[in-house]
């Protein structure tokens, strides 16, 4: 089961992963701008851009439960079981508890020892932080220890699979982890097709398309 957040026509989605088609939507304020999602205990938390609001979900129902404010813009999130993990777009990660987003944790997110900004989507696996930089081809893989990047994943492979029109901002923007069965999906914003990629070792053993 597929759970996405989208932008600009913001809505909170659960998409058939093959055909793309949405099994069940909810559609956001038009006032609202919708960013990074993660499931939880049952729970789907969904932030927006630069409201400062961070919107609960039943995951059964998808009925608003609550909302929480938050003071940074709000970019990517994901979860280690236990606290949420969020990114805004600068250097810096922080841990929050789900059950007041009270910021219990920050990280700053480092390559060689220089500052990493532009940290974006996220999602934790096998113990690591993964997360799309802006801009960039390509995942970094961060310790929740330290911050410390310890790895890339290299995408740019995917780039002639990708939409044949250039746009300036149709860049990876998206990952989502299939714990089930070991697969990495990735798209992209503006993209037309989501990628199912299988990860061996730090580094993407092939990948199948699939438009």
């Amino acid at each position: 089961r597929l759970i996405e957040s989208t932008g600009i026509a913001s809505t909170l989605r659960e998409v058939e992963i093959m055909s793309g088609e949405a099994i069940r939507k909810v559609d956001l304020s038009r006032t609202l701008f919708g960013e990074g999602c993660s499931v939880l205990k049952g729970l789907v938390y969904q932030l927006t851009w630069q409201n400062h609001v961070c919107i609960v979900y039943d995951f059964e129902t998808f009925t608003e439960v609550k909302r929480f404010s938050y003071k940074t813009p709000g970019w990517g999130l994901c979860n280690d079981g236990a606290s949420l993990i969020m990114s805004d777009g600068s250097d810096k990660v922080v841990y929050r508890d789900p059950a007041t987003f009270e910021i219990t944790k920050t990280l700053h997110v480092t390559d060689k020892g220089k500052a990493l900004d532009m940290v974006n989507e996220l999602e934790y696996v096998h113990g690591e932080i993964w997360a799309n930089i802006w801009f960039r081809d390509s995942i970094a893989r961060i310790s929740p220890h330290d911050g410390s990047v310890i790895g890339w994943i290299d995408l740019s492979g995917l780039h002639p699979q990708r939409s044949k029109q250039a746009h300036g901002e149709d860049v990876l923007n998206g990952i989502a982890w299939d714990k089930d069965r070991d697969r990495l999906w990735v798209t992209g914003k503006l993209w037309p097709s989501l990628f199912e990629i299988e990860i061996t070792g730090a580094s993407p053993k092939g990948a199948r398309w699939h438009a």
